[in-house]
């Protein structure tokens, strides 16, 4: 797992997400992960949350101002390689997310869309879509939406229907650099992810479907890709590395409630376990 070394300073990403009490997913997610890949991670709390492995019952959004106020002294303490943006809440924290990123315009930015949870609960209304395609993704390194969230992001009205190339067209010409859209949700025999850019079709990986619905997918996905350009690979060879480590956690996940897995974003420091006791014998 190449995007995961040890290092004396390892890089530091800002990841702003939502707050989930179950690690699932969420700024908890994005901490397990980007420790994982061998990255420090700094956390800007967007809302808080009530929810179970089954589905979200509450949320609690953080008034943008206190947003701010997270970012900027975290950001005037030390030096960030990455931004990783979640589930960012209301209109006002999308406007004041995109004008402290637009303060470090080198720094490349992952966002990871979340406009609804695996249940189904809304997150993003149409008016912060249309902020967030506004303000965010002329700001954005690289999107990656599912194929849900990448159609809705980019609807004309109801009655648009456009394939994945049309929406991942439209979300470069809507400023992007590159959009990296999943294919978990398509009736595929294997799951489909395609990076596109500016000329099209970049590279296309297939995976085989595993068997269950998985908490926190997407934040693992996307929070490995911070990691990966913050240890500094190019986009192409950070979304490779980060599919690979997505879907080696995804296929070590757990249940521990009773609803959705679980990924296990630490599944390499249990492998080791066995062969160590079998050399200690």
């Amino acid at each position: 797992m190449s995007v995961c070394h040890a290092n004396s300073s390892p890089p530091i990403v800002l990841t702003f997400a939502a707050s989930d009490p179950t690690g699932g997913a969420g700024i908890q997610a994005d901490i397990l992960t980007l420790t994982a890949c061998g990255c420090h991670p700094l956390s800007v709390v967007t809302a808080l949350t009530v929810q179970d492995t089954l589905g979200v019952e509450n949320i609690l959004l953080i008034h943008a101002d206190w947003i701010a106020d997270q970012a900027r002294a975290v950001l005037e303490d030390m030096p960030v390689a990455a931004f990783k943006l979640g589930m960012l809440g209301s209109v006002e924290a999308v406007a004041v997310i995109a004008e402290i990123i637009s303060d470090y315009p080198d720094i490349p930015v992952v966002f990871d869309p979340i406009l609804a949870s695996g249940r189904g609960d809304q997150f993003a209304d149409e008016q912060t879509i249309a902020v967030m395609m506004a303000l965010l993704l002329p700001q954005t390194t690289i999107i990656t939406p599912n194929s849900l969230e990448a159609r809705r992001l980019v609807l004309i009205d109801e009655h648009d229907t456009p394939d994945l190339p049309e929406c991942a067209r439209r979300l470069i010409v809507s400023g992007c650099e590159y959009a990296l859209l999943t294919g978990t949700h398509e009736h595929t025999p294997q799951v489909v992810n395609t990076l596109y850019g500016s000329h099209g079709v970049l590279r296309a990986d297939r995976w085989d479907r595993l068997p269950h619905q998985y908490h926190g997918s997407g934040c693992t996905l996307a929070s490995a890709i911070a990691a990966a350009l913050a240890n500094g690979l190019s986009v192409e060879e950070a979304v490779k590395e980060a599919q690979d480590y997505t879907w080696r956690a995804l296929s070590a996940g757990f249940r521990p409630g009773m609803g959705q897995h679980i990924p296990d974003r630490f599944f390499w420091a249990r492998e080791e376990y066995p062969d160590e006791e079998s050399d200690a014998h």
